[in-house]
């Protein structure tokens, strides 16, 4: 009686950790999104086709068209360029040569389709002068980032 008793104690015991583990690794695989660079994304090949990932960069110069409610660039480390498609609205603060975090999926076409968009800017508040507009705040605040 008291074997019996310890053997479905550790079976218990077995069941209970079992299911953590199951629910644990299951839930960090699927919220776990990593960052990268572009040059980190094509090192990958085809195993980074259709993994969410961070991918963050520099807005090259040129590249930015917006079209039928689809925003197109291209993002560098100044080794490697990734095209980027998204139908996210960009931030307001969104130019070329500014530092940006989509977060999406590498498609087949090797075309990035971003599902977030984020602007990388400094950290530095200043509140206004008196009489001072902030449209010549913001020109000088992305001024400063180029």
């Amino acid at each position: 009686m008291k074997n019996r008793r310890r053997l479905l104690f550790v079976f218990l015991i077995l069941g209970i950790l079992s299911g953590l583990g199951y629910l644990l690794w299951g839930g960090l695989e699927e919220n776990l999104v990593y960052f990268v660079t572009p040059t980190e994304l094509i090192a990958k090949g085809d195993k980074a086709i259709n993994n969410t990932v961070r991918l963050g960069g520099v807005v090259e110069a040129g590249t930015v068209h917006f079209e039928s409610n689809i925003l197109s660039f291209e993002i560098s480390d100044d080794q490697q360029k990734v095209p980027v498609v998204t139908t996210a609205a960009p931030p307001q603060m969104f130019h070329e040569g500014m530092g940006v975090i989509v977060e999406g999926k590498l498609g087949p076409d090797k075309r990035f389709v971003a599902d977030r968009l984020m602007v990388k800017h400094g950290n530095e508040y200043r509140p206004p002068k008196e009489g001072e507009m902030p449209q010549e705040i913001y020109k000088e605040l992305s001024q400063g980032m180029k």
